[in-house]
C-alpha cells in the first residue's frame, strides 16, 4: 500500500510519463508489487529549501511493514538519484519523510489493513 507524495518546484516535462515511471521505481525500490503503489506529484513554484527557490523537492513515503532506518537509507539514495536524473534536483535540496502508521491506521475496502491481515 505504499503511497509516495512528491512536491517539487521545477516543471515536470511530461507529468504523466514521469508519474508512471516514478510508480515503477517506487515499486522496485520498496520491494512491493506496483499494483499496491500510489504516487502523486505536484509542482509548487514557491517551494523553498534552505531559504532559496533553487530546484528542490519534498517527498513523503507512507508504507506498512518495510520501513526501518537501514532500508530508509537505501530508499533515500535510490529515490533522490531518480529525482536528480529526471528533474535535475540535487539530493541535498530536499527531504524525504518515511512513515509507517501501522495497519490499524490505513483504510482499504471499507475496513483497515489490521482487519484484512487478521483474516488472512
Amino acid at each position: 500500500m505504499p503511497y509516495l507524495e512528491l512536491l517539487v518546484n521545477v516543471p515536470i516535462p511530461n507529468d504523466t510519463e514521469f508519474a508512471l515511471e516514478f510508480s515503477k521505481v517506487a515499486a522496485k525500490t520498496l520491494g512491493k508489487p506496483e499494483a499496491y503503489i500510489t504516487v502523486s506529484t505536484s509542482v509548487n513554484k514557491t517551494l523553498t529549501f534552505a531559504g532559496t527557490l533553487e530546484p528542490a523537492f519534498a517527498l513523503s513515503v507512507v508504507s506498512l511493514d518495510n520501513l526501518n532506518p537501514e532500508a530508509n537509507e537505501k530508499y533515500s539514495a535510490v529515490l533522490s538519484e531518480f529525482f536528480q536524473s529526471k528533474l535535475g534536483i540535487p539530493n541535498d535540496r530536499g527531504y524525504i519523510t518515511f512513515h509507517d502508521p501501522g495497519r490499524g491506521y490505513i483504510g482499504f475496502k471499507g475496513t483497515t489493513f489490521e482487519t484484512i491481515f487478521a483474516k488472512s
